[in-house]
């Protein structure tokens, strides 16, 4: 996107349905008219061809520790539902072996955006997987050994898991799907429906060992806190629940809806749910990535910079724009292993192209790696993002694509 693309596109957000058609009509002109370009890059495929196959979110590796093998969903359609209540298969992909695959098991409960929280297990990375499913007319999590098949089930589903492996932090999935379709799951309708700011707990802790559940923060804790004048008559929720690193404090992004207008902020708490700290409330942060246990990369609005990356300090007011000329519209950050490089994406601009961008943390220089189209069907709440995760080492990049006219498993190779 151009800035005055990312300008008009901002406006948009107020009118979401009006921005839909606009944004319809004006990349099928430029489409018409544009060189017609399938993909860039050093791109290798690495998932079956037959369904369609997707990792997730941004914000965890589908590697084990060796590098060897991956993770994978395997679904048969993900462009008719946001979350589709037919299982998914979950895949094992060994890339060392021709990328032969093994289906570990199953999932009921998952969606377009991340999945199913689908994830290898610390503090090893190698023997045990943990995902999300729904059995028994209930959300829950299963930990499966990869190796023995074993399995056993935890009493609430995860959204975020400490390195450790120790514990997670969980959400209520049904208000999500609700409010923010392609985030949630379908399976149990939202019992919240009608409360604007329900006085139920909204944030669980979930010991992973011994499958206590406790229940951290409810959404009148966030409505309650330094509550600003739109938040009246609002309704509230919460989503994108991220653990530092050593696993003591966790962000996440509070939302409430005035008709359809949105208000973001970035909150930090400690994972025992207390200390919580307003950490950016200037109307709007998307996505963010901890770079360590105190700093946080965000793609943000600030009154004083406008839109664009930030990198913030933890309990403080300080922040710093980064990369203000050669990224300025949203994507998907994260940091390599060793902290030298930073990956992100953009959404689909005026050709349907969507790219992959790495950044070196030392000199800031701006590299795009991938380039890929996008087909019209993946759109809006089906879309297809391209999510780039780092592999262990740091040296390889995979990603969701749908050039090839379905979701598909993909990896870069970086030779930095």
């Amino acid at each position: 996107m151009n800035k005055l693309e990312v300008y008009i596109n901002n406006r948009l957000n107020r009118v979401p349905e009006v921005k839909k058609v606009i944004k319809r009509i004006y990349q099928y002109g430029m489409y018409t008219i544009s060189p017609k370009i399938k993909y860039e890059g050093n791109i290798t495929r690495v998932s079956p061809n037959d369904g369609e196959c997707f990792f997730g979110y941004y914000d965890k590796s589908p590697w084990d520790k060796s590098d060897s093998y991956i993770l994978c969903l395997r679904a048969k359609n993900t462009y008719k539902s946001v979350a589709p209540n037919d299982p998914a298969e979950i895949l094992l992909i060994d890339t060392k072996n021709n990328n032969s695959f093994e289906v570990l098991a199953t999932t009921n409960a998952w969606n377009v955006q991340q999945g199913c929280m689908l994830q290898w297990l610390g503090p090893d990375f190698s023997n045990n997987i943990i995902f999300n499913d729904f059995q028994d007319g209930q959300y829950c999590s299963i930990v499966m050994n990869v190796h023995t098949k074993e399995k056993r089930a935890l009493p609430m589903p995860v959204y975020s898991v400490s390195n450790d492996g120790k514990f997670a932090l969980s959400l209520d999935f049904s208000r999500l799907h609700r409010l923010r379709p392609g985030y949630g799951y379908s399976n149990l309708p939202d019992f919240t429906k009608n409360m604007l700011s329900p006085d139920e707990p909204c944030i669980y802790h979930l010991d992973i060992e011994s499958g206590k559940v406790t229940p951290l923060l409810k959404y009148t804790d966030f409505a309650n806190f330094q509550t600003r004048s739109e938040m009246k008559n609002a309704e509230h929720k919460v989503n994108h629940i991220m653990i530092n690193p050593s696993g003591t404090r966790f962000m996440v992004l509070h939302r409430w809806f005035c008709g359809s207008r949105k208000y973001t902020r970035l909150l930090t708490v400690n994972c025992d749910g207390t200390d919580m700290f307003n950490l950016s409330d200037d109307d709007m942060t998307s996505h963010c990535f901890w770079k360590n246990d105190q700093e946080i990369l965000a793609y943000m609005h600030k009154h004083h910079g406008g839109d664009g990356y930030y990198l913030l300090q933890d309990k403080t007011t300080t922040h710093k724009k980064m990369w203000a000329d050669q990224l300025i519209s949203d994507g998907h950050p994260s940091y390599s292993p060793d902290g030298s490089y930073i990956v992100t994406d953009t959404y689909p601009d005026r050709q349907r192209l969507a790219s992959i961008f790495l950044i070196n943390s030392h000199t800031n220089d701006v590299v795009r790696i991938v380039r890929v189209f996008t087909p019209f069907k993946y759109d809006n709440d089906v879309r297809c993002d391209l999510h780039p995760r780092w592999n262990r080492s740091g040296k390889e990049i995979c990603f969701d694509s749908v050039f090839e006219g379905k979701r598909q498993l993909y990896i870069v190779n970086l030779k930095t």
